[in-house]
């Protein structure tokens, strides 16, 4: 049966939804939604006007790897920092406050240990999820430990590995100004996978995602785990 548009009347619940999944899935074209959410692109389309003309969520154009097409790529649509506020960072002022006294007097060192303390959970998690399922690769197992926390990851595959991919970050306003937040992740990472990585993009600083590659010689979790 084909899905029916969402009626004018409770939109609140759909548009939640819409929200939900681009936080979940990261930028996503209407017709992703659509399929996601089991709504007419109409119905989705009328939503994302909405979450849009808010200021929730914005259009971007949408990147394409490889050979392009013919035709203009689709549009992706992205919750903006207005939209991400909605959800779970109630409290960054408070944090921002309590960062920038433990900054003034401890310096910058204070905040990027506190920095490293909070992500003590990386290295904690992830040998735990690796012993429950040992066919995890080293990217899956490190997105099921940070989806845990809040991050909504995920992994894409690539030519020359995969890429840990967080749609989510529960920090991500803090982080803007306390870069330290982020260094600190990617750190904990590159421990776990017994080698240095790169941030190709992160949410605090404008991207829709925060994305790692995992090259394709640290994809396997098991052997991380046996090397540690």
């Amino acid at each position: 049966m084909r899905p029916t548009a969402a009626p004018p009347i409770g939109d609140a619940p759909t548009r939640d939804r819409v929200a939900r999944s681009i936080l979940e899935n990261g930028p996503s074209t209407a017709l992703d939604l659509a399929s996601r959410l089991d709504l007419t692109p109409a119905a989705v389309r009328r939503h994302l006007d909405h979450l849009v003309e808010g200021g929730h969520v914005e259009a971007r154009e949408q990147k394409v790897y490889g050979s392009r097409g013919r035709g203009r790529p689709a549009k992706v649509f992205a919750l903006t920092d207005a939209g991400r506020d909605v959800f779970d960072q109630q409290y960054d002022d408070l944090a921002v406050q309590a960062l920038r006294f433990l900054s003034e007097t401890g310096g910058d060192e204070a905040v990027m240990e506190f920095a490293r303390r909070r992500v003590a959970f990386v290295e904690r998690d992830y040998a735990a999820v690796v012993a429950k399922d040992s066919s995890l690769t080293s990217a899956q197992a490190l997105a099921r430990v940070f989806t845990a926390e809040g991050y909504a990851a995920s992994v894409r595959e690539l030519p020359i590995g995969q890429q840990l991919c967080q749609q989510h970050c529960p920090v991500a306003h803090v982080a803007h100004e306390f870069p330290q937040l982020c260094e600190a992740e990617t750190e904990a990472i590159g421990r776990v996978l017994g080698t240095h990585v790169q941030r190709l993009a992160t949410i605090a600083h404008g991207d829709g995602v925060c994305t790692t590659c995992i090259p394709t010689s640290t994809t396997s979790a098991s052997t991380q785990k046996e090397k540690a």
